[in-house]
């Protein structure tokens, strides 16, 4: 092979790693040269890293694994859902002792079909899972743990997330009141070797105490924000980046009065942004965001309500420095409907990351939950552990008119899968009337597809109420990465440099 060919099968190889692993073939040897457009084939292998959860005595976790049924998947396959530290202190240095016997928290079910485990107990750990063959695409787990009193009580809900090199996290505080972790979990062999960096108002808190963090070899490494600078700031960024190895990371904000959740990344920078899904009784929205180049963002703000875009009063625009991070409290935006947040930029494209900390309920009896600026669905999106009455799926088309199928699996103890179609107008968000499985018994998972149109952003709101308090927790539906794009056997490779 020349040398463009084995570099683009090293750059379609390292694509297969990022979203799963897929077979990718070497062109055949013949003398017809047609370009042939490449397929998208399912991955064959997933990983899933779950934080730690809550180490409450009295908190409540339960895991929902979910596979959607993919066509074209191999008919074989296996999942587990392992603690992160099954490997000995000896095995992880090298020596030949073997991994330790440990149960799994969670056995996944077939595609189709949702299978629950528990996580609670004392010290629950962090979780690594793996999934490979027919349960590998679009495979979804939720980690939900309830928590009655205390701080951070409430619901607070993660969709477990592949490992990666970079994050961004808008709307994290060392505020008084507030106690926030960056939790960072090694699935590899090897250790991992992190950098955590802070933003305020006034750009990076100097600190060294982030620098060249390890985390070991399948293990966890929750870092208390508030021990990485001096003072106290309302809002910062957290920006995460790998040096060697790969992590897994999630933050977990803990409030003594309005509760507390888990803290997704944030989309890529870019410069226009989507945080869909605000509760329509949220009784306080916050936007956070921070512009991670050297030059300033200016950002128009809008709300895709259920009957189009509209600017909020007194919050049109957001100015954001250059290595700065700018906030602004947007109040009960929603005012009574659903919406999403929409920011654009106006001037330069400088790219930014955001996010929401969103508020429901008054006085005593507050609950909090962030919604980060997510990807669009793309081709497919899942969210597991649904409940007939608790769960809100919300929909956004901000630009065109979309099409988007919904489908309710089978229940995890029972019922029938059901399928729904709905049309969401352009520049609006609606709070959808998401199908329930026939006789449903335990939990399920909601699975989209757009079906025609423009892109679509969803969300998924959780609600079960904590001691009379409006418990919610919101998770956001990228796309799956379900499959990935592989050149034909008899592609000449070297014309997709082309394109």
């Amino acid at each position: 092979m020349n040398r463009t060919t084995l570099s683009l099968i090293a750059g379609a190889t390292a694509l297969a790693a990022v979203t799963g692993f897929a077979s990718l073939n070497a062109p055949a040897a013949s003398g017809d040269n047609t370009a042939k457009a490449a397929t998208q084939q399912p991955v064959e292998r997933t990983s899933l890293l779950c934080p730690q959860p809550s180490t409450s005595e009295i908190a409540e976790t339960a895991y929902t694994s979910y596979t959607p049924v993919t066509q074209g998947a191999t008919d074989s396959g296996k999942a587990e859902l392992q603690a992160a530290a099954v490997e000995s202190a000896d095995s992880a240095s090298g020596k030949k002792t073997g991994k330790k016997t440990v149960k799994p928290a969670l056995k996944p079910a077939e595609p189709g079909k949702p299978a629950t485990g528990d996580g609670s107990g004392a010290e629950p750990p962090a979780l690594v899972g793996t999934a490979e063959g027919r349960f590998a695409p679009g495979w979804t787990v939720q980690e939900t743990t309830a928590v009655a009193a205390g701080t951070g009580r409430g619901l607070l809900g993660t969709n477990c997330t592949a490992p990666d090199t970079e994050f961004w996290f808008p709307g994290v505080s060392t505020a008084t009141g507030r106690t926030d972790y960056v939790h960072l979990t090694n699935p590899d062999d090897s250790a991992a070797v992190v950098d955590v960096e802070l933003y305020g108002k006034d750009g990076t808190l100097k600190s060294t105490v982030g620098e060249g963090i390890t985390v070991q070899p399948h293990a966890s490494e929750p870092i208390l924000l508030s021990t990485l600078a001096s003072g106290q700031q309302t809002d910062l960024t957290v920006h995460v980046t790998v040096r060697s190895g790969r992590v897994g990371a999630a933050v977990q904000a803990l409030d003594d009065k309005i509760g507390g959740d888990w803290l997704a990344a944030s989309t890529d920078p870019a410069g226009s942004l989507v945080m869909p899904g605000i509760p329509k009784d949220a009784t306080a929205v916050r936007l956070v965001a921070f512009a991670p180049g050297d030059q300033d963002a200016d950002l128009k703000v809008r709300l895709a309500s259920p009957s189009g875009l509209i600017t909020p009063a007194g919050n049109e625009t957001l100015h954001v420095k250059a290595g700065m991070t700018a906030a602004a409290d947007l109040g009960d935006v929603t005012r009574g409907e659903a919406g999403s947040l929409v920011l654009t930029s106006t001037g330069t494209s400088a790219p930014v990351v955001a996010a929401l900390q969103v508020v429901r309920g008054k006085g005593s009896k507050q609950e909090m939950a962030f919604i980060p600026a997510t990807s669009p669905v793309g081709a497919r999106a899942t969210v597991a552990d649904n409940s007939s009455k608790g769960t809100t799926l919300a929909l956004s088309a901000p630009g065109q008119s979309a099409q988007v199928k919904v489908t309710a699996s089978a229940g995890s103890e029972g019922g029938t899968a059901v399928t729904k179609t709905y049309t969401i107008k352009g520049g609006t968000t609606q709070d959808v009337d998401a199908p329930v499985p026939a006789g449903l018994k335990g939990t399920y998972a909601l699975t989209v597809e757009p079906v025609s149109g423009g892109s679509v952003y969803a969300s998924r709101t959780l609600a079960s109420a904590q001691e009379g308090v409006p418990g919610f927790t919101i998770q956001t539906l990228p796309d799956d990465r379900g499959t990935v794009a592989v050149p034909e056997a008899d592609q000449d490779l070297s014309v997709l440099l082309k394109k």
